[in-house]
């Protein structure tokens, strides 16, 4: 049977807009190898007619009161929920997740959407009565103009909305480029957003690869720029785009530590390390990618999760019974493929290969997709490839310590910082834990800890790229500049010119 292969472009002004480059990008169904659809790649030329129609738009948009761009938002929640289920096939079709964890991205991106509903409250200021005599002084925040979000495949929908949401809301105009390999659930959420009520010109959407990448960054009409991805991308944002005067927060990579404890509960830990590590076949800036085993912990551990590992349900993403899908694409399957090579070459233990998992069983016509099954090595070393380099792949890695201390200074020797989990009962370990793991995201017996939408989220040292976190509060200050206003009245102004520097009186 022929599958219908798509045209997905872009989205500009309120409207689809055909690709005009010449370019495209071929989008497949991870499950079974097949081309899908045809993205369009924008060129310079596409990206300036996004960012000019999102400038046009954007003085009308900017005055438009806060409560009233509420009620857009609010309408957009409601039509989220009405249609989570078709943005969740949409990411399943394209990046292969299972449909139960695509419907969980979803709901964490709907949740961005309900905190910036509030945004009435949140651009509230302060004000000071009398600061000095006959002065009053008081703070305002304004949004910056247009703003850019350069999205990755992982989450087409929730990083998009750790963004765009809090932007628009705050009176931004707004340009996504998503990834090519998963473009489709961009285009529903402009849709969306254009049902909502939301002006044409306020949300655009452009497809593209580093051309349009690099057109947002040096374009003088881009305020500023948003950005999830890996490390080596998100510092040459950070470095472009700050050169060329953009405000930049760019999320890097990482390499998620789990510290099990001798006095953890082991079957807890199992089901942490396997979800955490496998969930989503380990393509999340969260998983957890290795084990800090502490003590004689491993002993106990080891052999079930050896055994948890090699029954992992590895089928099609819209197999509820699923627990894992394909890798994204058969590029970063060759990429897995290698470092699990490099794993072996550099004397790692190898105690469950996930090379050896045949797509076939994966379901009906899943024979060419791009499928492996998870991953499981021991007596990982920090100067191995495999521990120093983010993977992005269903494989973890078991490295053994001795202590509590070994653990922290592990895990703080590394160059990431973006998420770690320690599991313990014990309340001191805990604490201690907390106050002096050099990362950003903690959990404590939670394996993956990424924060609730009014919190933000953000990792530390490679894992982060300039001075605020996203979405929540600070997702707010990020997407607006503070004004200072200070006021008198000529009744209260003293006679003569004052040559000093005022001074409170």
């Amino acid at each position: 049977m022929s599958i219908s292969i798509r045209n997905i472009d872009h989205h500009i002004a309120g409207v689809a807009a055909a690709n005009t480059s010449g370019r495209t990008q071929d989008v497949t169904n991870p499950a079974t190898g097949a081309v899908t659809g045809k993205v369009g790649l924008a060129d310079a030329a596409q990206v300036d007619a996004a960012v000019a129609a999102a400038q046009a738009a954007f003085p009308k948009w900017a005055d438009t009161p806060p409560i009233r761009r509420a009620r857009v938002m609010f309408k957009f929640l409601e039509l989220l929920n009405q249609h989570k289920d078709e943005l969740a096939h949409l990411i399943t079709a394209e990046h292969g997740k299972v449909f139960t964890d695509a419907q969980g991205e979803v709901s964490r991106g709907i949740d961005i959407v309900e905190f910036a509903c509030g945004i009435p409250q949140l651009l509230k200021g302060d004000f000071t009565d009398q600061v000095s005599t006959g002065i009053d002084n008081w703070t305002l925040r304004q949004p910056l103009g247009v703003v850019a979000g350069i999205t990755p495949f992982n989450f087409p929908v929730m990083v998009p909305m750790w963004m765009f949401p809090v932007a628009i809301a705050a009176g931004n105009t707004f340009v996504l480029k998503p990834s090519p390999s998963d473009p489709s659930a961009s285009l529903m959420m402009a849709e969306l957003l254009k049902q909502a009520g939301l002006p044409d010109g306020v949300f655009n959407v452009v497809q593209g690869d580093k051309a349009a990448v690099d057109a947002l960054l040096e374009h003088p009409d881009v305020k500023a720029i948003s950005f999830v991805g890996s490390t080596p991308i998100a510092n040459y944002i950070y470095e472009t785009g700050a050169r060329h005067g953009k405000r930049v927060q760019a999320l890097g990579g990482a390499k998620n530590h789990m510290v099990v404890m001798p006095d953890a509960d082991i079957d807890q830990a199992v089901d942490a390390l396997i979800g955490a590590g496998y969930g989503s076949a380990g393509e999340r800036c969260m998983a957890i990618s290795v084990a800090v085993l502490v003590g004689d912990v491993a002993d106990r551990l080891l052999p079930k999760l050896i055994e948890r590992t090699k029954t992992l349900k590895v089928l099609d993403g819209r197999n509820l019974a699923a627990e894992m899908g394909p890798i994204v694409t058969r590029a970063a399957h060759e990429r897995i493929t290698g470092y699990i090579a490099q794993g072996e070459k550099e004397g790692a233990k190898l105690l469950v290969d996930g090379r050896q998992f045949d797509g076939s069983q994966a379901g009906e016509g899943c024979g060419d997709g791009f499928w492996m099954g998870g991953t499981l090595f021991d007596h990982v070393t920090p100067e191995m490839r495999i521990y120093k380099e983010e993977i992005f792949g269903p494989v973890l890695g078991c490295v053994r310590v001795a202590t509590f201390k070994d653990a922290v200074d592990l895990i703080n020797a590394h160059e990431f910082g973006n998420g770690v989990s320690c599991f313990t009962r014990d309340g001191n370990v805990a604490r201690e834990f907390g106050r002096r793991i050099q990362v950003g995201m903690v959990g404590i017996n939670v394996p993956i800890p990424v924060p609730m939408a009014w919190h933000g989220f953000g990792g530390w040292k490679k894992s982060l790229f300039g001075d605020m976190h996203a979405y929540g509060e600070e997702g707010v200050r990020f997407y607006t500049k503070q004004k200072s206003i200070m006021q008198r009245w000529p009744e209260s102004i003293g006679k003569g010119a004052e040559f000093v520097m005022p001074t409170a009186k």
